[in-house]
């Protein structure tokens, strides 16, 4: 244990950055002390995630608890690069200050706005700018990689919209998706190789839909999984309490309990 630890009833953000160092140095933990940025990157994915699920919940304790999670990976990151003089955790603050400051010139400057969207319009420029963005390619490049797919897909789709790449309404989208959706059939029938492609390019179309629309892909698809998952569950019960066994009920007998199902509005 460490003897000269001063236990508190109440911490700041301070004392955070300080039992991390703590666990990572000297006499401190010695799981703490093996981690570096790429063995715990996909643990700072999973929290983000934990405070998604309380957010959605509306559980404000649960809340509290995942943003300290979330807080932790900052610090642990930070930790780590202090301790390579890399930056510190005020290095941290000062820079996001910054870019608040700087991309708020509505607020902290004498730009005039009358809406939301101007705001956005006067972020996507000033963020271009600081970037280096010169083109909309560029801007595109900066989209990340390692974005959940469908949200990369519609990130990239609003940045080519942007600069007139884009369909006049749904209605081309709609049809793309049509496109698309034959060319998976013909890759299918003639060469399956080539389905992986067709199909990314059919899920591409869809994301694009979805941007008409004015909806989240990735939230859809979630809350479309959701109603599967409940509608299943449901069916599965229906299947059971009238004796039938689902794995030799056959596709039919299974769709029609579905139907069933469906038509109570569940």
């Amino acid at each position: 244990m460490i003897q000269d630890f001063e236990f508190k009833d109440r911490y700041s953000c301070d004392d955070l950055m300080h039992i991390v160092s703590v666990l990572r140095g000297p006499g401190g933990c010695p799981w703490d002390a093996e981690q570096t940025h790429e063995s715990i990157r996909s643990n700072f994915i999973e929290e983000t995630y934990e405070v998604i699920e309380a957010i959605n919940k509306k559980n404000d304790a649960m809340l509290r608890e995942e943003l300290g999670d979330v807080l932790l990976q900052v610090a642990l990151h930070t930790v780590m690069a202090q301790e390579r003089n890399a930056f510190t955790f005020d290095d941290v603050c000062n820079e996001i200050c910054k870019k608040l400051i700087l991309r708020h010139p509505h607020v902290f400057g004498d730009v005039q706005v009358s809406s939301s969207a101007e705001v956005l319009k006067n972020w996507d420029a000033i963020k271009m700018d600081s970037k280096h963005q010169k083109t909309a390619s560029e801007a595109i490049d900066a989209v990340p990689r390692e974005f959940p797919a469908l949200m990369r897909a519609q990130k990239v789709q609003k940045k080519a919209a942007k600069v007139g790449f884009d369909w006049d309404d749904v209605s081309g989208a709609l049809d793309k998706v049509q496109e698309e959706t034959a060319e998976v059939r013909a890759a299918l029938d003639t060469d399956p190789a080539q389905a992986p492609e067709e199909i990314g390019d059919l899920l591409f179309s869809v994301v694009n839909v979805c941007r008409f629309a004015g909806v989240d892909a990735e939230e859809t698809l979630t809350a479309a999984t959701d109603k599967f998952a409940a509608r299943f569950k449901k069916t599965e019960a229906l299947a059971a309490a009238r004796g039938m066994d689902m794995k030799s009920a056959g596709l039919d007998a299974l769709d029609a309990l579905w139907e069933e199902v469906k038509k109570t509005g569940q």
